[in-house]
């Protein structure tokens, strides 16, 4: 099973750390990753494999989420097969 993770704020330093932090954690492998800087905002897309996760998906997304707010980013993570639906229509 594979997730998409978005991730969009302003540019600081730690960032990147602070997801892959929360994705080592829980045994989730980045597969893919690209980030880019829109003027002075972060933006990046992970694929992720969530085969061997510790946790289940609703607790990932929760801690995702609150690890977003410490780090003043916006995070949000949704399964493979549902962003693939949503973008084929």
């Amino acid at each position: 099973m594979k997730a998409f993770i978005s991730v969009i704020g302003d540019d600081k330093i730690g960032i990147i750390h602070g997801v892959t932090t929360v994705l080592k954690k829980h045994s989730v492998n980045v597969l893919d990753i690209n980030q880019t800087l829109l003027q002075e905002y972060f933006a990046m897309v992970m694929l992720v494999d969530l085969e061997k996760m510790s946790i289940d998906f609703k607790q990932l997304k929760e801690e995702l989420a609150t690890a977003g707010e410490e780090i003043g980013v916006s995070i949000k993570i949704q399964h493979e097969d549902l962003f693939s639906t949503m973008h084929s229509i």
